[in-house]
C-alpha cells in the first residue's frame, strides 16, 4: 500500500493503546498501589497457612475422641451387605472361587491344604450369612474401616508442612496457652495482628474452615470415604487466638525462598507501568501528529480486487478481522504481566511476531475495510446494488428456483439431508459402538437404495447431456430414450420435441432458401424478357430504312411488352403491400353470383379461342357476401385466367359457386397442361409457374395474390392435385 510506514506505525500504536487499556482494566486493581505481599504467590501461601495451623498446631483433634463420634447409617449397612449381590449370589461366588483350588489340593493328596481352604471358605460363608442376619455385625465392620481411614487421614495432615517460612505467636484467649514459631519482631513484608479490635483468629480442628475459604477436605483410605461433612461431628469446638503472624523480609532478600518471585513481581510491575506510560504517549500521538488518513489505504491494486468481492464476503471478512484482533488483544493483555515478569529472548521474539501478524496486520486490514465500506456507503445506490448482488440473495434465488420443479427440489433437498445425516451417523460410531448397528442398518436399507437411485439418475442425466451435445452439433437423427416418468424423462421428452422442431425448422429453412433462389431467378427472367424485347425493338425503330408497316408492327410489339412489364411490376407491388399489411380493404355487400358472371363474360373471347369447354354451376339467386368487390374480382379473374392458360386444350373446365352453411364456396377444376409434381403448396409462392420454361405470358403471381386476398377476407384457399386433375377451392364468410 501507499505510505506503508506511517500506516504500520499508526496501526502499531493503536494496538498498543488497546492492549494497554484492557491490561489496565485487568491488572490495575492488583498492581497499582499493591506490593509483593499482596501478590498471588504470597496470598496463596498465607491462605494455606491459615487453613492448616488450626488442625495441626492450635486446635488438634483427639483421635480417640473422634473415633467415638463416628456414625454408621442404615444406607451404609445395606450397601455393604449387598455390595457383591444377593446372599445366594455371594454364596455361589465363594463356592466357585474355592472349588478349583480344593480339587487341585485333593488331587495332590494334600489334606492340610484342603482343610485350610475349606476352613477359609466356610469362614467367609459364615461372615456373609452373618452380614444378612445381624446389622450390628455389619456396623462393626464399617466402623473399623472408618477408624482406619480417619487415622491415616489425620496422620497425613499432621505431617504436612507450609510452603512459606511464616513466623507467628498466637495465644488462646480462653486457656492462655501460647503457640509460636520463628521471631515475629523482625522486619516483615507481611504482618497481621489478631486481637479484640481487629478480630481474633478462629482455629478449627479441621482444615479449610475459614470464613473466607471454600476449601474442602476429602479422604478415602478405606472402603469408606471420610468427607468434611462426616467429620463435622468429630470436630472439636472452634478456638479463638490473639497475636501476630508475619512473613519475614528475609524471604525476599538474596537467598530467600521468595527472592526470585519478588524480583519477577517487581520487574513485571515496573515494566507494566512503563508500558502504560508508552500507551499514553501513543494515544497522544494518534490524536495529534499521526492522525489516520484514508489515503493510506485507498488507491491501491488490492482495493480494486477487494471491490470486486460480494458484500457478504466483505462482511464476513470484516467480522473475521475484528474477531481476530479482539482475541489477540484479549490474549495479549491477559498475558502481558506474565511476559514482563518472565522476559526471555524467545518469548519476546514470539510476542513481537504475534504483535505484528495478529495485531498490526489485522488493524491495517480493518482500517482498510472500514474506509472502503464508508466510501461505498457515500456512493448513491452502491450499497443497494451490492445487497442485490450478494451471494446470500443469489442463494435464496437459487433455492427458490430449485423448487420450480417441486419433485426435483424435494428430491434434492431430501438427498442433501441424507448426506448430512450420513456424515453425522458416521461420526457417531466413534463415540458409541451401539450407533454402528443403527448406522449399518440405515446404510443397508436406506443408503444403498438411495445411492442406487441416485447413480441411475446421474447416469440418465449424462445420457441426456450427451444427446444434447449431439443436437447442438447438428446431429438430429438419434432420439433420446424415455425412461420412466421422472422429471428427467419429461425433460428428455421435451428435448425430443425440440429436436423434431429443429429438424422441421431446418427443412423449412432449406425450402425457404431454395424458393428464395428460385424467386430471384424467376423475377430476373420475367423482368428481363419484356425488357429485352423493348430494348431490341427500340433499336430497330431507330433504323430509318424500315417501312411504315414494319414501324407500326414494332410499336405494337413495344406496347404489348410494356404492358406486360407494367402488369408484372404492379402485381409485384401489390403482393408486397399485401405481405406487409399495408393494403386496405373496402368491404361491402356484394353479389358473388353477379361478380363471377362478369368475370366469365370478361374472358369470353379468351375462353372461345382456348378450345376449352367451360362448364359452370352458378346459383340463379343472389349469393351475398361482405367483401371488397374490386379485390374479390381480382381473385376470380386470376383463377379463371390461370385455368385458361394452363388447362390442357380440348378438355373441360368446371367452375362452381355455391353456398355451404354460412360460407360461399368457389371451385375451379381443370386438367393441367403441364406436369405439376406433388408439392402443390409451392404453387402459392411468388413467381411460381406451372410452365417451368416460362414461355407463357403471366407474372407467376396470380395464385399468390389470390391467396393473400382470400386470407385478408378471413377465408380459405386450398389446392388439390390428383394426377393432372387440378382443383382450387376458395371459401369466404358471407357475413
Amino acid at each position: 500500500m501507499k505510505n506503508r510506514l506511517p500506516l504500520v506505525v499508526w496501526a502499531a500504536l493503536v494496538v498498543i493503546v488497546l492492549v494497554s487499556m484492557l491490561s489496565l482494566n485487568r491488572h490495575g486493581t492488583n498492581i497499582i498501589g499493591h506490593n509483593f505481599a499482596e501478590s498471588d504467590d504470597v496470598s496463596y501461601g498465607m491462605r494455606e497457612f491459615y487453613s492448616k495451623i488450626g488442625p495441626t498446631k492450635l486446635n488438634v483433634m483427639d483421635i480417640e475422641e473422634a473415633k467415638k463420634r463416628i456414625t454408621v447409617s442404615e444406607s451404609e449397612i445395606e450397601e455393604h451387605r449387598t455390595r457383591y449381590g444377593s446372599l445366594s449370589d455371594q454364596v455361589e461366588n465363594i463356592h466357585g472361587q474355592y472349588k478349583d483350588r480344593i480339587d487341585e489340593a485333593q488331587s495332590a493328596s494334600n489334606e492340610v491344604v484342603v482343610e485350610a481352604l475349606i476352613e477359609e471358605r466356610d469362614s467367609k460363608l459364615e461372615d456373609i450369612k452373618l452380614n444378612f442376619k445381624d446389622n450390628a455385625h455389619v456396623e462393626a465392620k464399617i466402623r473399623k474401616e472408618k477408624e482406619q481411614s480417619l487415622e491415616q487421614y489425620l496422620h497425613e495432615m499432621r505431617n504436612d508442612t507450609y510452603s512459606l517460612p511464616i513466623a507467628y505467636e498466637l495465644t488462646n484467649i480462653e486457656t492462655g496457652e501460647t503457640f509460636s514459631s520463628g521471631d515475629v519482631s523482625v522486619q516483615a513484608i507481611y504482618k497481621k495482628q489478631f486481637n479484640a479490635s481487629k478480630g481474633y483468629f478462629k482455629a478449627n480442628s479441621l482444615p479449610g474452615q475459614l470464613p473466607d475459604s471454600e476449601w474442602t477436605t476429602y479422604s478415602s483410605y478405606g472402603s469408606y470415604a471420610v468427607s468434611t461433612d462426616n467429620m463435622a461431628s468429630m470436630a472439636k469446638p472452634v478456638q479463638s487466638f490473639e497475636g501476630v503472624v508475619i512473613l519475614p523480609k528475609t524471604v525476599v532478600e538474596s537467598g530467600g525462598s521468595l527472592h526470585a518471585q519478588y524480583k519477577d513481581f517487581t520487574r513485571g510491575k515496573f515494566s507494566l507501568y512503563v508500558f502504560w506510560l508508552i500507551s499514553i504517549l501513543a494515544l497522544i500521538a494518534l490524536i495529534t501528529i499521526l492522525r489516520f488518513q484514508k489515503e493510506w489505504v485507498t488507491g491501491t491494486a488490492f482495493e480494486a480486487r477487494y471491490a470486486s468481492l460480494k458484500i457478504d464476503l466483505k462482511v464476513i471478512g470484516l467480522l473475521g478481522t475484528a474477531l481476530l484482533l479482539f482475541f489477540y488483544i484479549d490474549s495479549a493483555s491477559s498475558g502481558l504481566f506474565n511476559l514482563f515478569q518472565y522476559p526471555r529472548l524467545g518469548r519476546l521474539g514470539s510476542w513481537t511476531v504475534t504483535f505484528l501478524v495478529f495485531g498490526v496486520l489485522p488493524t491495517i486490514l480493518l482500517a482498510f475495510q472500514l474506509v472502503h465500506g464508508l466510501e461505498r456507503w457515500k456512493q448513491k445506490g452502491a450499497v443497494e446494488a451490492d445487497l442485490k448482488d450478494m451471494y446470500f440473495i443469489r442463494f435464496l434465488q437459487a433455492l427458490q428456483t430449485m423448487f420450480l420443479k417441486k419433485s426435483i427440489g424435494v428430491q434434492t433437498f431430501i438427498l442433501l439431508i441424507g448426506f448430512f445425516l450420513a456424515g453425522v451417523g458416521f461420526l457417531s460410531i466413534f463415540f458409541d459402538p451401539v450407533f454402528f448397528v443403527l448406522y449399518s442398518f440405515c446404510v443397508l436399507f436406506l443408503g444403498l437404495p438411495v445411492s442406487f437411485i441416485f447413480v441411475r439418475r446421474v447416469a440418465y442425466l449424462n445420457k441426456i447431456l450427451v444427446a444434447t451435445e449431439a443436437m447442438a452439433a447438428g446431429r438430429l437423427n438419434e432420439e433420446i430414450k424415455i425412461e420412466g416418468k421422472s422429471p428427467l424423462a419429461e425433460h428428455a421428452k421435451n428435448l425430443n420435441n425440440l429436436r423434431e422442431g429443429v429438424r422441421s425448422s431446418m427443412t423449412e429453412q432449406a425450402k425457404s432458401e431454395r424458393l428464395k433462389t428460385e424467386l430471384i431467378t424467376n423475377v430476373s427472367h420475367d423482368l428481363r424478357t419484356p425488357l429485352t424485347s423493348i430494348i431490341t425493338y427500340t433499336d430497330l425503330l431507330k433504323d430509318e430504312s424500315i417501312t411504315p408497316e414494319e414501324r407500326a408492327n414494332y410499336v405494337d410489339i413495344l406496347d404489348k411488352k410494356s404492358q406486360r412489364l407494367k402488369t408484372l411490376i404492379e402485381d409485384l407491388f401489390e403482393v408486397s403491400k399485401m405481405a406487409s399489411g399495408n393494403l386496405e380493404l373496402h368491404k361491402q355487400r356484394v353479389d358473388l353470383t353477379q361478380l363471377l358472371q362478369q368475370a366469365l363474360a370478361e374472358h369470353a373471347d379468351d375462353i372461345a379461342q382456348s378450345g376449352l369447354d367451360f362448364r359452370t354451376d352458378i346459383p340463379d339467386d343472389m349469393l351475398m357476401a361482405n367483401v371488397d368487390g374490386q379485390r374479390w374480382w381480382r381473385v376470380l379473374d386470376n383463377l379463371i385466367v390461370n385455368a385458361i392458360k394452363y388447362s390442357l386444350p380440348g378438355t373441360r373446365v368446371y367452375v362452381t359457386l355455391r353456398k355451404r352453411v354460412d360460407v360461399a364456396e368457389f371451385v375451379v377444376k381443370n386438367i393441367t397442361k403441364y406436369e405439376l409434381g406433388e408439392n402443390v403448396d409451392e404453387l402459392f409462392e411468388r413467381f411460381k409457374r406451372a410452365d417451368t420454361s416460362r414461355h407463357t405470358d403471366g407474372s407467376g403471381l396470380g395464385l399468390a395474390i389470390a391467396q393473400s386476398i382470400v386470407d385478408m377476407h378471413g377465408g380459405n384457399m386450398k389446392i388439390e392435385l390428383d394426377g393432372d386433375l387440378f382443383k382450387v377451392t376458395v371459401t369466404v364468410p358471407m357475413k
